[in-house]
């Protein structure tokens, strides 16, 4: 097992040969760090910009932000490989908080926030986050794509997009009739078609990452036109403001505080878990993690800049692209904070819509529509729904909240409820097989009476018990089922399948506990004996 309180140093030297999902061997050396850093850097440097628009905050903030988790989480951080910034996850929470407070007081809530990152990492409960439902996080990421999507579409046609989700839902078919900037609306959808069509060009074009080739592309193309543009000033360090206090009840402030905080930690340890696995090498320390997420959210806030997340994207292509240790995220933060300090002006260049037009397709990814499918074949899908209807409806915190006890109230339905067949007699002469299994508890009693009194008069049964658990409750129905039908002169069959609960309880001694396997693979099928009696005479 690895250890994971070595020293930063001696941890690098193990980290630093992790096996690669391209299939290369791993050359010796800082060349293929570097050569990764340069690759996240292209991919980061729009998202960046994109994310801080959509999050109302200084287009500075994206930049600031990407430079501080590069090199503060990627120092600190428990998982080398994984890269950290702004993030799309975290647009429609912080949108709402720099609506409520301002700017200023939502650097605070960014800095308080990462202080209660720390907290929690030092509290070792960083694996918790494991525990949640997948359904809950798809359907989060889903609710905030589209609600990116629809907010972002509003920029593309040349409009303004509203705070409110479900505002720019409502508005939306009022703007597809009033284009208010043609040549915006071409800007932005040229760069929704670059983003989808350039990955399926042929190499070397489409080694040149989509974000990168779009913004730049179109950029160049817009320059004749009189469109709005990022508003950046030349002079980046100007931009670093100082958090000011909120100004609103101590109830909303600590709300906002514990909701950037939570979402910033679930969405950084799911992407640490996801890195873990695009590679062989060590496996990251995730309570380390979440310490240097908050170290990263603390100086980021301080320092004027957006919150911070790992981010799956950036950090699948910097494993892919041949990073072997923290070396490359380190260093594509540092590039981002060159080139903002040298080459500002070119970013000022950027056609507002080119950026909603790259976001309309980052949101559009984050609902994972195979993942949907897996869901809905799991019987997950209600939470899922939940979840995302309440994030676009409601809002962030809410919707997951939402989506939570929707999950808790399906896994106590699937755990208190058992699942009742009745098949009909495969030949003549053969009995009706009615089949019990799971948890057979009173829950469960009316469904259960309702197909033993659909079954014929007068035909054989055969009743298999498949169940873990089984009560006073339901004993006494079976049992009362099975005199009657012993009355009126029929044969009944009880096929105990797994532990003889039925049995143990007949004869005075406690029924076992939930098993922690499957029944039928702990115990062979005991076949009782056809019940010439009453059961409770066996």
């Amino acid at each position: 097992m690895p250890d994971e309180t070595l020293a930063p140093d001696r941890r690098d030297a193990r980290e630093s040969a992790p096996t690669h999902p391209n299939g290369r061997a791993a050359r010796p050396g800082w060349r293929l760090d570097v050569e990764a850093s340069l690759v996240v850097f292209l991919v980061a440097l729009p998202l960046s910009l994109g994310i801080a628009v959509a999050s109302g905050a200084p287009v500075a903030a994206g930049i600031i932000a990407a430079v501080v988790g590069g090199v503060v989480a990627g120092a600190l951080g428990g998982v080398p490989l994984q890269v950290s910034g702004p993030a799309a996850g975290l647009t429609s929470i912080v949108a709402t908080v720099v609506a409520t407070f301002g700017w200023r007081a939502a650097c605070f809530v960014t800095a308080a926030a990462g202080v209660l990152q720390i907290l929690l990492g030092a509290s070792r409960i960083a694996r918790a986050v494991l525990a949640i439902s997948p359904a809950v996080v798809q359907g989060m990421l889903a609710g905030i794509g589209i609600t990116i999507v629809v907010g972002q579409v509003h920029v593309v046609l040349g409009g303004v997009a509203r705070p409110a989700a479900l505002d720019n839902i409502v508005e939306l078919g009022r703007e597809f009739g009033t284009v208010h900037v043609p040549v915006a609306a071409v800007l932005g959808l040229a760069t929704i078609g670059l983003m989808l069509g350039w990955p399926r060009l042929p190499r070397p074009l489409s080694a040149v990452p989509a974000p990168l080739a779009a913004v730049a592309l179109v950029t160049v193309a817009s320059l004749p036109f009189d469109v709005p543009r990022v508003a950046l000033p030349h002079d980046i360090l100007s931009s670093i403001a100082l958090p000011a206090l909120p100004g609103g009840t101590a109830t909303g402030i600590a709300t906002a505080v514990l909701t950037v905080a939570l979402i910033a930690s679930v969405e950084s340890l799911l992407s640490a878990v996801a890195v873990d696995n695009l590679h062989g090498g060590p496996r990251g320390n995730l309570d380390r993690e979440l310490v240097a997420q908050g170290a990263a959210n603390t100086v980021s806030g301080l320092a004027g800049g957006l919150p911070v997340t790992g981010v799956i994207v950036r950090s699948a292509t910097n494993v892919r692209a041949g990073a072997r240790t923290r070396a490359s995220t380190i260093l594509h933060g540092l590039w981002m904070a060159a080139f903002a300090l040298l080459l500002a002006p070119l970013l000022s260049q950027i056609p507002l819509a080119v950026l909603a037009g790259l976001l309309v397709v980052i949101g559009a990814k984050l609902v994972d529509l195979a993942g949907i499918r897996v869901l809905s074949r799991h019987g997950d899908l209600a939470t899922y729904l939940a979840t995302t209807g309440g994030v676009v409806i409601l809002n962030l915190l809410e919707g997951v909240l939402l989506g939570v006890g929707v999950a808790v109230l399906q896994t106590l339905r699937r755990a208190l409820v058992a699942s009742v067949h009745v098949h009909p007699p495969a030949a003549a002469g053969k009995p009706w097989r009615v089949v019990i299994a799971g948890t057979l508890a009173f829950p469960s009693l009316p469904r259960v009476a309702r197909q033993l009194a659909r079954l014929p008069a007068a035909v054989p049964v055969q009743l298999d018990l498949a169940v873990d658990y089984l009560d006073h409750a339901a004993y006494t129905l079976l049992d009362n089922w099975t005199r009657v039908r012993q009355r009126e002169g029929t044969r009944v069959v009880v096929n105990e399948i797994g532990a003889p609960v039925l049995s143990q309880i007949r004869e005075g001694r406690p029924p076992p506990r939930r098993l922690g396997a499957t029944a039928a693979a702990m115990y062979p099928a005991a076949t009782c004996a056809a019940c010439s009696g009453p059961l409770a005479d066996r």
